[in-house]
């Protein structure tokens, strides 16, 4: 399992200590400092089972409005601008053999165990 952390935010902070709660020590990767390439985004999408890269994304952040992303249409160049700037990447997420989850509500991270 591999658990893409912001150790500065608070629901990233409580998702992790949950998976600890129940017994689980992902590997943790803080994304923020080792972003995920293109290919690995991809991937965790089909995981996530989500219906645009969109549904990843941090859209209330000041980097998507500057980068004028609100009326993108195009998946690749989504994809594109979450790994030139991984604070886009909505977190928590865990990634565990096939599925992923992310941590929105926090509990929802226990739907990757």
């Amino acid at each position: 399992m591999e658990f893409w952390h912001n150790p500065r935010c608070t629901k990233s902070r409580e998702a992790l200590a949950l998976l600890r709660s129940h017994g689980v020590e992902p590997a943790v990767r803080e994304y923020l400092k080792n972003p995920p390439s293109v290919d690995e985004l991809e991937a965790v999408a089909k995981k996530l089972r989500v219906s645009s890269p969109r549904d990843m994304m941090r859209t209330k952040e000041t980097a998507y409005t500057q980068a004028g992303l609100k009326d993108e249409t195009d998946a690749a160049a989504l994809y594109q601008a979450m790994a030139d700037e991984p604070k886009l990447i909505e977190r928590p997420i865990l990634i565990n053999g096939p599925r992923a989850a992310i941590g929105r509500p926090t509990e929802a991270i226990l739907n990757a165990v």
